[in-house]
C-alpha cells in the first residue's frame, strides 16, 4: 500500500467516525463514554495522517 492511499484510507475512517459521533450525539440516549472513544479513534488516525502528511 502506498502512502497515498494509506492516507486515503485513514481519511475514509476518520470521516465514518465523525459520522458516527454526529450520530451518537443526536440519539437521545447518547452513550458519552462511547462518544469519547469515538473521538479518541478519530484522533488517533488524525496524528497518524498529520505524521504520514510530512513525509
Amino acid at each position: 500500500m502506498t502512502i497515498a492511499s494509506h492516507l486515503q484510507e485513514l481519511r475514509r475512517k476518520h470521516e465514518n467516525l465523525s459520522t458516527l459521533v454526529e450520530q451518537e450525539q443526536r440519539s437521545p440516549a447518547a452513550d458519552a463514554l462511547r462518544i469519547a472513544e469515538l473521538k479518541k479513534q478519530k484522533m488517533r488516525l488524525k496524528e497518524e495522517m498529520a505524521r504520514l502528511g510530512h513525509h
